[in-house]
């Protein structure tokens, strides 16, 4: 079914971090563990099974009963969260944030990767056991982010006021949200349980953190996935010790920072991701998550009235370790403390940022896990596939920015040539002659050759983009065609994973669409994928 695979470097919507780190450039080894081919996968079972605390799996497995709890859980669900208190499981890990139905489509990707990396493992080291996990992104506090979802290039909006931890919020306002999304499909069969499936997710749940554990339970519990809230009392309890670290001593900040200069000393001009502060923890309470600031040795939340000394806020912290919420700084780390997880999966930027924290991870004790780059995936329709194969016009064409693709069907298809190259060439050969002259004069001469020839040059230049213009106006109607289609797959000039949402997709194909993904995603196949649907 796949149509084709391009190299992510290919598609020219990818970093030089990511695309060099996929290379295993050498410079950037130093900022990962292993790389995640299969084989690799036995070394990181050994490291995680030496240093994970196994006194932490009763705790995992009970604070995941107890989040499942009212909810219908699969059995192979189930049997998974069980499987956990053994010491032969490991874990593979993506996150994400609590976007409205899902949002765009890589958050598919992201998870069928998970359970898709987990099959293969099982099936190369039988003797353990995969979990796929999803960790819900509860406490983030960009609501501007996941608020909306993309359906037939309009946004469906959900609009109230936020303010602290997204997973707290009440679900206000979305009966009329539920009211413009249905009014938006038709009849059919899919189309009603696209309806019934946003009704019973954000109109009969309490928050958007129960909200979103039904929705993605009822998409992926037949795939046995757990999903796995990190904002609970019994799992920050886990992380105390290195929260006290973080408030004491500060030691991401320190880690981090020098690992962000060795990267920027890199010859390659990588962006980094993100910058740590000195603390790297919010505070969470009474609908508030703000970051907590130490000034003089007094300790304060910002915005608000909150401090401590030193002594009273390791005292808050025992008391109350839920009320303390990492930054993305701190996250991984918290990820990896609390489960035997093997490997992380995610988009590139996460990756990068994953790539500055391996320092502090060490610095910590806590081995720092493989990093795998999610599957991307472009779907095409045969109706699609037919039109491009028509205008004799590749699928890799389109990852081209458009007026580089209009230029490049222009002269494809023009019945003059466009390209003035062998011009250029005759007139570059005709000035050598010119330039062995000069050199039997004096060196104005030369200088005024070498002036004449970038004159007529830029000369040719100038006739070829009118030409180029004058054969585009011409050939107006095949390039609309065109660029038509390039729109409809990569709507808004991006990749369609990050635009578009599953629902249209599901409208016309159903269940099927997942299952789709799921026979066709392979996460260590590291080439962006072409799925013919």
């Amino acid at each position: 079914m796949p149509t084709d695979c391009i190299p992510f470097r290919d598609t020219n919507y990818f970093s030089s971090l990511i695309t060099d780190y996929l290379d295993e450039k050498e410079d950037l080894k130093p900022f990962y563990n292993r790389f995640p081919s299969l084989e690799n996968f036995e070394a990181q079972i050994e490291e995680k099974q030496q240093s994970y605390n196994k006194s932490n799996r009763s705790d995992v497995v009970k604070a995941l009963m107890m989040q499942y709890e009212g909810l219908s859980i699969s059995s192979m669900t189930l049997t998974n969260i069980d499987l956990l208190k053994h010491g032969t499981t490991f874990t593979v890990t993506t996150g994400h944030q609590l976007n409205l139905f899902t949002g765009p489509l890589y958050f598919f990707y992201k998870i069928i990767s998970t359970i898709n990396l987990c099959k293969t493992l099982k099936e190369k080291y039988p003797h353990y056991n995969f979990v796929p996990i999803y960790w819900m992104a509860t406490e983030d506090h960009d609501f501007e982010e996941i608020n909306f979802f993309n359906f037939k290039g309009k946004k469906v909006q959900w609009n109230r006021d936020a303010s602290g931890a997204v997973g707290e919020f009440d679900l206000q306002g979305l009966d009329q949200v539920y009211e413009v999304f249905a009014a938006q499909l038709d009849t059919s069969l899919n189309a009603k349980s696209l309806k019934k499936l946003f009704h019973q997710t954000y109109l009969e749940h309490d928050n958007l953190t129960t909200a979103t554990r039904f929705l993605v339970n009822k998409l992926f519990s037949i795939s046995g996935l757990v999903i796995l809230d990190g904002n609970d009392p019994i799992l920050k309890k886990l992380y105390k010790p290195y929260i006290e670290d973080e408030l004491i001593h500060q030691s991401s900040f320190k880690k981090v920072s020098k690992t962000n200069e060795d990267i920027n000393a890199l010859p390659s001009n990588y962006k980094i991701q993100v910058n740590p502060r000195e603390i790297n923890l919010f505070y969470i309470h009474n609908a508030i998550r703000e970051r907590i600031l130490e000034t003089d040795g007094v300790f304060g939340v910002l915005d608000t009235d909150i401090r401590w000394t030193k002594d009273e806020l390791l005292a808050e912290v025992n008391e109350h370790p839920e009320r303390f919420s990492p930054n993305v700084i701190l996250r991984p780390l918290y990820q990896e403390i609390i489960l035997p997880n093997l490997c992380y999966i995610g988009g590139g930027g996460e990756l990068a940022y994953w790539l500055q924290l391996k320092s502090n991870f060490e610095a910590q004790n806590v081995a720092f896990p493989m990093l795998l780059l999610r599957n991307s995936v472009l779907l095409i329709t045969e109706k699609q596939k037919e039109k491009l194969e028509k205008m004799n016009i590749s699928v890799t064409d389109l990852f081209l920015k458009q007026d580089d693709l209009m230029t490049k069907v222009t002269k494809a298809i023009s019945e003059i040539n466009i390209d003035f190259s062998p011009q250029k060439e005759q007139l570059q050969k005709q000035f050598e002659d010119l330039y062995d002259l000069a050199e039997q004069t004096d060196k104005s001469f030369k200088g005024a050759v070498a002036a004449q020839e970038v004159k007529q040059i830029k000369g040719l230049e100038h006739l070829e983009k009118r030409l180029l213009k004058a054969q585009k106006r011409k050939l107006e109607d095949v390039l609309e065609r065109v660029r038509l289609l390039q729109d409809e797959l990569f709507p808004g000039q991006s990749l369609q994973e990050r635009q578009m949402n599953i629902s249209e997709f599901y409208l016309e194909y159903g269940e099927e669409i997942i299952l789709t993904l799921v026979q066709n995603l392979d996460p260590l196949h590291s080439e962006f994928l072409i799925l013919e649907v």
